[in-house]
């Protein structure tokens, strides 16, 4: 029979680096979830993508178990490693802080996919130029459905 599901907890985590500090033991401790098992099965799960910050999904049981889904990386983050910015702009509609390409689009468009809720790449890439525009990076060149 299947375990009653008594609430999620959304967090942010960088990847094989979880420790029972803050945010994620008072998260997982309100819950009363043993936050060391958590932090095992995390470090163990993203032990390929150290340092990468990655969302977590976490299903909080009746018995107090769990079991928990890892995203993809947010798209902010993924534009920043490929513009290799610190942070994005201030002021996105005045202050331009960086340029990538159509094809750097593509390819963070096409690691999101599983997350995202469109159904093809060239929706996904207009979703991550949104996110661009909205950081005050600019996208070099015409759009590929242009052409």
């Amino acid at each position: 029979m299947a375990k009653e599901i008594t609430g999620y907890v959304k967090l942010q985590v960088k990847g094989a680096q979880a420790n029972p500090a803050p945010p994620i033991g008072p998260a997982l401790g309100s819950k009363g979830l043993n936050i060391m098992e958590f932090c095992k099965r995390f470090n163990a799960a993203t032990q390929d993508k150290p340092g990468m910050v990655l969302p977590v999904v976490i299903s909080v049981y009746a018995d107090k178990t769990f079991d928990f889904v890892i995203k993809t990386p947010p798209a902010a983050i993924m534009i920043l490693e490929a513009t290799k910015l610190k942070l994005g702009s201030a002021e996105p509609n005045r202050k331009k802080v960086g340029k990538m390409t159509w094809e750097q689009v593509r390819k963070i468009a096409e690691t999101k996919m599983p997350d995202l809720n469109c159904f093809t790449v060239e929706s996904g890439m207009k979703m991550v130029a949104g996110t661009a525009r909205s950081m005050g990076v600019t996208i070099e060149g015409k759009a590929p459905w242009q052409e």
